[in-house]
């Protein structure tokens, strides 16, 4: 299958929906423009294509290997690695004092959805660098990000996040590695940490690791843990390499899929690092790093059940088997494509709502990133609060549905699927990760309820309550648009009828609370999807309207109605679900399972 990026899909979205050309005022937009944007898409997409897309299934067969604490990469992949390098796409949403080229996040996620379709395990290497940047970048002194940022920027020099350890995953107030101090503004670091992606490999010269750890003396749980700077290699005051640190990759995981990524298990063993930011402040400058980590999986977990459905749909096509129920459609042939049967259309539009719809999904969150450095305060504040918000919706919602379509991609595969001659199984392998690493779906669906809708007052969901109201209000009436609107109004209705339940009965009892998460996450990612649906509607409907006869705006508003007739109403279900509580749940004794 070949790959083909959605250039298309995604500067519809950006030039438009977004109408990014708006915001040329705004900080990181004022030599951005749609041109433009399209020129580095339609490169990027060349890129993923062309160099990336080629080694998926060869570097998922090989996977990486590992030699005395060495580790190679698949057969190519280093060679891919470094024409990315060469070709500054890791620099491209980088500070430009940091020598990166400061388009805005939105620019990036979309190339970051070609990528990742292309190889999800090759866009591990440069995403989890991005997330260790964007954490120094934040918190670290100007010393540390002087010496370290530039290289990682261009991605010469790798980085990774190490939280993870054998006693202790979503519970980090566990974490046993210590940190000593030297007197100097140095620290020992000496611990083990596992599941550590891109942890060692020898794609560069160099890796950042973001090591989280216990000063000696720290009081226990999270409030004593502190975020250490600790490179593979020690750098030199002139930037030069010198002596390799006190730390090793002791193995790699044996995995389910991502293959081509190693997935290390790393020992320090009184490595010397640095303090970014205070000390027991670990944890928010890790959430940096996470929140960061989050949204990539989110896009990873969309990007992937992208490259399965035109896996399905390339082999509905091919595939002849029976005749159609209406008669034959390939007179001509043994048999017609599967294509014409309506349950493999079900299963395709299915595929292509959730993918088209998430693609907006990510690149109006995107946009809020960017919106966080507005100069108008209140629209700062608005686009901060939304991040905060939709962060674990965007990670839980758009993985659950990329392992979804990748499930009925492999269906659709038949027999096919379930074999390695197709990349199906490659896909459904892949997805498979994105709903449990950088803090379980289930762990997501708490943090939305337990921590982001209360904060502040609520303010962010009441604010996102309004906009959409006021969107409703705003282009209500008659035409192909408007069930869009009528959809979304009622999947609103009901997300806000679910966040008054959670209100009196969450607090009354907890466990509610933790009853309905799930449930509530899912009508939120709905209510999502409606809203960038009726927006996509908007758009097509406006050239249609305008007398475009491309397809391509039909093609749209059809898919968006498969959303908007067959999967809105799952909105419902969701609400009835949560509403029971949490006593059916908790009913039975331990013993009982």
């Amino acid at each position: 299958m070949a790959y083909k990026a959605p250039v298309r899909d995604l500067t519809f979205i950006l030039n438009e929906v977004l109408e990014i050309d708006r915001y040329a005022n705004q900080p990181g937009f004022a030599d951005v423009s749609s041109d433009l944007v399209g020129q580095i898409l339609e490169e990027g997409a060349k890129f993923a294509e062309e160099v990336i897309a080629p080694i998926n299934h060869s570097g998922d067969k090989e996977g990486c290997h590992w030699d005395n604490g060495v580790v190679t990469g698949p057969k190519g992949w280093k060679e891919a690695y470094k024409a990315m390098v060469e070709a500054g796409w890791p620099a491209l949403a980088a500070d430009p004092a940091y020598g990166g080229q400061g388009m805005p996040a939105v620019v990036s996620m979309a190339f970051g959805q070609f990528t990742a379709a292309a190889s999800a395990a090759f866009s591990m290497y440069p995403g989890l660098t991005a997330g260790a940047y964007a954490g120094i970048h934040a918190n670290a002194s100007e010393e540390l990000k002087t010496k370290y940022l530039p290289k990682m920027a261009t991605g010469e020099w790798g980085g990774t996040m190490n939280l993870t350890e054998p006693q202790c995953g979503t519970d980090l107030g566990m974490v046993r590695t210590k940190a000593v101090p030297q007197g100097d503004g140095t620290y020992k670091i000496t611990g083990q940490k596992i599941w550590i992606s891109a942890g060692e490999h020898d794609f560069t010269d160099n890796i950042i690791h973001t090591v989280l750890a216990r000063v000696e003396g720290a009081p226990a749980g999270i409030k004593g843990l502190s975020l250490f700077l600790v490179p593979k290699v020690m750098v030199n005051d002139d930037g030069s390499l010198g002596e390799r640190n006190s730390l090793m990759c002791a193995g790699l995981e044996h995995k389910m899929g991502i293959h081509g990524n190693a997935t290390a298990v790393m020992q320090y063993d009184g490595a010397t690092g640095w303090l970014i930011g205070e000390e027991g402040r670990g944890m928010n400058n890790m959430f940096v790093v996470m929140n960061e980590a989050r949204l990539g999986t989110g896009l990873q977990g969309l990007a992937i059940g992208d490259a399965a459905y035109q896996a399905a749909v390339e082999f509905a096509k091919d595939r002849l088997q029976g005749r159609s129920l209406t008669g034959p459609k390939n007179p001509d042939g043994p048999a017609d494509s599967i294509l014409v049967h309506p349950d493999v259309r079900r299963m395709l539009m299915e595929a292509k709502a959730f993918v088209e719809g998430g693609q907006a999904f990510i690149l109006w969150t995107a946009l809020q990133a960017d919106l966080q450095r507005s100069e108008d305060a209140a629209e700062a504040q608005k686009a901060h609060d939304y991040m905060g918000l939709i962060t674990p919706v965007l990670k839980a919602y758009l993985t659950d549905k990329g392992f979804h379509v990748a499930s009925l991609a492999m269906q659709v595969h038949g027999g096919s699927g379930y074999t390695e001659h197709f990349q199906a199984s490659q896909y459904l392998r892949d997805a498979r990760i994105t709903m449990i690493y950088e803090g379980t779906n289930g762990i997501q669906a708490l943090d939305l309820v337990g921590r982001k809708l209360p904060s502040n007052g609520g303010r962010a969901i009441m604010s996102w309550f309004a906009d959409i109201d006021a969107f409703v209000a705003e282009n209500g009436g008659e035409g192909p648009v408007q069930p869009f609107i009528e959809g979304l109004a009622d999947a609103k209705k009901k997300l806000q009828e679910a966040t008054m339940w959670l209100m009196q009965n969450g607090m009354a009892n907890p466990d509610n609370a933790g009853a309905a998460s799930t449930d509530y996450l899912n009508l939120f990612g709905i209510t999502a999807l409606a809203y960038l649906w009726a927006q996509m509607a908007k758009a097509a409907q406006a050239k249609i309207d305008a007398g475009s006869d491309d397809p391509f705006y039909a093609n749209k508003i059809a898919t968006g109605r498969y959303f908007v007739e067959r999967i809105l109403p799952d909105a419902h279900a969701h609400l009835a679900k949560m509403k029971t509580g949490a006593d059916v749940l908790m009913a039975l004794p331990a013993e009982a399972f």
